[in-house]
């Protein structure tokens, strides 16, 4: 299980799971959500409930509110707890740019903080997402992809099988299994050429040509070249690499500076990247003729690769620290919160 981390606005696939960073989080989040008996509330970074739990499911709070689920339904509240939008959508994202995509009648549209809809439903549910930087918003007519601005009109053609996201100004899609790069009016910046690509970050872009990985700039020079099985993009200066199963980071030249030795990574964030030191499995049947993953040893290094905080026991999937908190989840449902010394401040519950 890759555990990506990224600055792009939040895009909702219904065929994907969320990870577990928020996209769209706010960027100092004081409120934290938990799942106490089955119910969602809120604690604060000391980990006493803010907002007790009640709710069916709850987000992570972007601008000031959060999306939270009701007997089916979604709604918004704000960090006092009180229902600000009352819950009546399918689906609710988390709101960028004063605008949150909700699905009313397996129909994607837009509203406002006060909930009123700016954008009408009409937009396949397939996938979405919110407005970025580019003031632009994914949405999915006749099963492609393609942008509107935030009056709802279409600004890219939606043409495009699938699309990666905005970052620095260009858009991988794809098109006839060829990915290329599109600029903000639409048109072609880097012509196709890959067979995979993700989004820009500090200049470099990571692309798949046949079945290895390499990165390219934005005049889509190839500058490290095709070697890796899995890449992710460069974050404070390094990048997370895979080759024969093992993880470990570049540099911005390709040069291997904390070697290939995890079973997974992630981003650095605030100097601090999560790591898989070992993936645990076990046989699922007494003829041993089937495994099962039954969790990870997870461990933030530094960017010197070496192991500050081990996070305990077996767990799903970790988060970044966001006001000194970090999620930990695990593969029985249950979620917990550690500080930067490892201590649990909440749970694990579930």
């Amino acid at each position: 299980m890759n555990v990506k981390i990224t600055a792009l606005p939040l895009v909702y696939f219904a065929f994907s799971a969320l990870l577990l960073n928020s996209y769209g989080q706010d960027n100092i989040s004081e409120l934290f959500p938990v799942r106490q008996n089955d119910k969602w509330g809120y604690i604060d970074k000391a980990g006493n409930i803010a907002i007790k739990p009640q709710f069916d499911g709850a987000e992570d709070f972007a601008e000031g509110l959060a999306a939270i689920r009701v007997r089916g339904k979604s709604g918004y509240i704000d960090k006092t707890g009180k229902m600000i939008i009352r819950p009546m959508f399918d689906v609710a994202s988390q709101f960028s740019k004063g605008m949150a995509g909700v699905v009313i009648n397996g129909r994607v549209g837009f509203i406002d903080k006060i909930g009123k809809l700016v954008i009408r439903p009409q937009f396949e549910r397939n996938g979405f997402s919110g407005f970025g930087d580019e003031g632009l918003a994914m949405v999915s007519v006749d099963g492609k992809f393609g942008y509107i601005d935030t009056t709802g009109h279409i600004v890219i053609k939606p043409l495009y099988s699938l699309t990666r996201g905005w970052s620095e100004g260009l858009l991988p899609v794809v098109m006839n299994d060829k990915w290329f790069y599109i600029d903000r009016a639409g048109e072609i910046a880097i012509k196709p050429a890959f067979d995979d690509a993700h989004s820009f970050s500090e200049g470099l872009a990571p692309v798949q040509i046949g079945s290895k990985w390499g990165y390219i700039d934005k005049a889509g020079k190839i500058i490290i070249g095709p070697q890796f099985n899995n890449t992710y993009g460069f974050s404070e200066g390094l990048a997370a690499v895979e080759l024969g199963g093992k993880w470990g980071y570049i540099d911005q030249q390709g040069k291997v500076v904390i070697r290939l030795q995890f079973d997974n990574a992630s981003d650095f964030v605030n100097g601090l990247a999560p790591v898989v030191l070992e993936a645990v499995h076990q046989y699922t049947n007494p003829e041993r003729t089937g495994i099962e993953r039954v969790g990870n040893r997870w461990a933030y290094i530094d960017k010197t690769g070496k192991v500050v905080l081990q996070v305990e026991g077996l767990t799903d999937r970790v988060g970044d620290f966001n006001n000194g908190i970090a999620r930990i989840e695990f593969k029985d449902e249950r979620t917990g919160y550690i500080d930067k010394s490892g201590r649990y401040i909440w749970g694990p519950t579930k």
